[in-house]
């Protein structure tokens, strides 16, 4: 009787007899795996502080970060939001990041706020689910417009997503322009005050090239500048702008 033709190995599949308690490698293999904290893991750590940070507002209302927080994590498997590695420090990285911009702006009562290349929400979305602005996320890519769509409609909060490029879109008057890890500052400056008011205050969260960035822009820009410690990167700022006007305007208005 011929022989059957061996079967050839699935993809994936591990071949051989899987590891037991006698495998030296198991060990080895184990810890690492446990030792890879999940994601948001820093939850228990930073939530006090992003309550002594806001203590005028509702428990309630900070809880939407918890929604948000489940929302981006369950994407994640479907659309780069975050780079993967900052997910275990989620709350630190990304949601205390931005909650810190807050106390900075002051209240948002009938102010337009513009939050430039949203893309996983920071921190126009973070700001929208806390605070009392009308705010707008701007954000090309069409998979992460629909998650900050589903994830502010999750929070029971109110944005305006518009999908679509930076360059294309009508002025907006806006009071207030955020943005954060989007482009150089001379770039950002360009791209952000078209869309803003006469008195729009522009807040751009910056690491450790914002001195360079800030001498480069001033080559075409005057401005008013002020310099806030980012309390989640120990080189990072976050940059306060206002009165912005490219030099050559104002070499003409002489």
């Amino acid at each position: 009787m011929a022989r059957k033709p061996a079967q050839g190995k699935l993809p994936g599949k591990p071949q051989g007899k899987p590891p037991g308690r006698s495998d030296p490698d198991h060990s080895r293999r184990s810890t690492a795996a446990d030792s890879v904290a999940a994601p948001g893991a820093d939850h228990d750590r930073v939530w006090p502080r992003i309550l002594d940070l806001l203590p005028e507002v509702p428990r309630e209302t900070i809880g939407r970060l918890e929604v948000y927080a489940r929302s981006l994590i369950r994407w994640q498997g479907a659309i780069n939001l975050v780079g993967p590695a900052t997910l275990p420090e989620l709350w630190r990285r990304h949601m205390l990041d931005s909650v810190q911009l807050l106390p900075l702006i002051g209240p948002g009562r009938g102010r337009r706020l513009v939050d430039l290349g949203s893309g996983a929400g920071f921190p126009g979305l973070v700001i929208a689910a806390l605070g009392d602005f009308e705010v707008h996320l701007v954000e090309s890519d069409t998979r992460k417009a629909i998650f900050l769509r589903e994830t502010a409609r999750a929070m029971g909060i109110t944005v305006t997503v518009h999908a679509q490029r930076i360059e294309r879109l009508k002025p907006f008057g806006a009071d207030i322009v955020t943005a954060r890890a989007l482009a150089p500052l001379d770039r950002l400056f360009d791209m952000a005050v078209p869309l803003a008011g006469p008195d729009a205050v522009f807040w751009f969260l910056k690491g450790a090239q914002a001195p360079a960035e800030l001498a480069s822009a001033r080559a075409c820009w005057t401005m008013q500048v002020v310099c806030h410690r980012s309390m989640t990167d120990e080189d990072g700022v976050i940059l306060e702008a206002k009165g912005l006007s490219r030099v050559q305007d104002r070499d003409q208005s002489r």
